[in-house]
């Protein structure tokens, strides 16, 4: 029998380091912020492997985050835990995730909460389609989590402004 062992090094870089490029800055590293604000992020990922990773990351960079399952309580989510964000998968085992974005941009009382899809369709005419129902942003699975986390803070930027 052979024994194993590895040994990783992690290099931490503060979020609060920049490099910056010609169309815009980006921001580099994944350690949460050091006084990150009270922002609120609804998941809704019926794969509960994905979702229960997307929601420790979240929370490990500072966010509140409550995640469904499905859509069938989507609506009371909104109404009492209040995002700021939501992160939607489109398909979902009771309804999918475009006839949910067509509903929240069609509510007077949610619309103005951007929606950003992380989803496993590929396709350029469902990113096209979710785009046209009002999704911010559009993410293919598997999905790196720091390109995920500079939208989720260039949209929450942009929607206090």
């Amino acid at each position: 029998m052979l024994n194993l062992v590895l040994s990783v090094t992690l290099k931490a870089i503060p979020l609060s380091e920049k490099i910056v490029s010609s169309k815009r800055t980006i921001k580099q590293g994944i350690n949460p912020p050091a006084n990150p604000p009270p922002w609120r992020i609804l998941l809704v990922e019926d794969n509960e492997v994905n979702r229960q990773m997307l929601n420790d990351y979240l929370v490990y960079c500072g966010f509140q985050v409550q995640g469904l399952a499905d859509g069938t309580e989507l609506f009371q989510a909104l109404a009492g835990f209040q995002p700021h964000l939501i992160l939607l998968d489109l398909k979902l085992p009771d309804v999918d995730g475009y006839t949910l974005l067509q509903h929240i941009k069609q509510r007077a009382d949610f619309q103005h909460i951007p929606v950003i899809v992380v989803s496993a369709f590929a396709f350029r005419t469902d990113q096209q389609r979710a785009l046209s129902l009002g999704a911010s942003r559009y993410f293919v699975k598997p999905v790196n989590l720091g390109d995920l986390i500079l939208a989720i803070e260039d949209e929450l930027s942009s929607s206090i402004t």
